[in-house]
């Protein structure tokens, strides 16, 4: 078998406060192999983001990595000096934000942006950068590029502006593409082009993807496997099939019986009681069981880790050799 293009083992992340130390991930591990779409979903501030980030290296101080390691395609990168990491980034890891007018520089034209971030990464000369940028912007589906790269950000809609960003991030053709929420502000339609467009390019170009998002309906029609975050560690990860349509971890069937469906008149939808812990307040043992219909005394005392069930892995004490509570 080949070396997965992305091995995140045993991620911490630590804020150190005037209050003490905050754990934002703890001990999260996770593969992306080449060509495949991995999603990562969970409530706001379960993790998602931050985590992305931290693989990246655009955690700033007082956040820091207190313990773990991340490889890209079996190189260590998450102990290298800024700089170093800072050639990575845009070259071998690209970078698609939620939002595409912070990604965008609105006093230069697309193709001024482009073909700088060409120049920045590749051999190539001024003419070809240029060429190239036309070529991706066809690739994403900008019509009449010839023309539209001479533009300025402000003259494309939001939809527009986010194929840019994604052929930015194409640029110099990375092995992974880090995805946050690339299409929570874009209206239904242009959410489905976007996301037939990733799929295409990941199939197309064998990138592989981080997509980050807390929209199931993004997961289900974009990813081959699906990560479930809670209070910063992963709750579940397996197939996205079997995680949508038959869930393991409490958490995570209350996220899939969240989302209406028409296949069945329900007059109401599942809800979970509570709220994501703040940092400062994770409970102990599961950090899930206040809001777990199924804690029993062992989630009020330890930390489950992750256990094989099936196709997935699911840190949840109701699975695996030790379960000591009915399903």
């Amino acid at each position: 078998m080949t070396a997965p293009v992305l091995s995140v083992r045993g991620l911490r992340l630590d804020f150190v406060t005037r209050r003490g130390v905050l754990t934002a991930l703890d001990n999260v591990s996770f593969d992306i192999a080449k060509g495949e779409v991995l999603g990562l979903v969970g409530e706001s501030g379960a993790g998602k983001s931050v985590t992305g980030a931290a693989i990246i290296g655009l955690i700033e101080p007082p956040g820091r990595i207190a313990g773990g390691e991340v490889r890209l395609s079996g190189e260590r990168i998450d102990n290298l000096a800024p700089d170093a990491l800072r050639r990575i980034r845009g070259r071998r890891i690209g970078v698609i934000f939620q939002d595409p007018l912070t990604s965008l520089n609105p006093l230069f034209r697309i193709g001024d942006q482009l073909v700088e971030t060409i120049q920045i990464h590749t051999p190539l000369t001024q003419a070809q950068a240029r060429q190239r940028a036309v070529d991706l912007l066809t690739e994403v589906g900008i019509p009449a590029a010839e023309k539209r790269v001479d533009a300025y950000p402000h003259e494309f809609s939001g939809g527009m502006r986010q194929r840019v960003v994604i052929a930015l991030a194409l640029c110099a053709e990375p092995e992974l593409v880090i995805a946050d929420e690339p299409t929570t502000a874009l209206d239904v339609s242009v959410q489905a082009q976007i996301i037939t467009l990733l799929k295409r390019l990941c199939r197309d170009r064998g990138t592989a993807v981080l997509l980050i998002t807390h929209d199931m309906g993004v997961i289900a029609e974009t990813a081959d496997r699906v990560a479930v975050m809670y209070a910063g560690r992963i709750a579940e990860i397996g197939p996205v099939h079997d995680v949508v349509q038959s869930p393991l971890h409490p958490y995570a069937k209350g996220l899939m019986g969240s989302i209406p469906t028409l296949e069945t008149d329900a007059d109401r939808l599942v809800q979970i009681p509570g709220s994501m812990p703040r940092l400062s307040a994770i409970p102990r043992g599961c950090a899930f069981n206040p809001r777990c219909s199924k804690a029993f005394d062992r989630c009020r005392t330890e930390r489950p880790e992750p256990t094989r069930s099936g196709r997935s892995q699911v840190a949840c004490f109701l699975y695996g050799p030790g379960r000591e509570a009915p399903q």
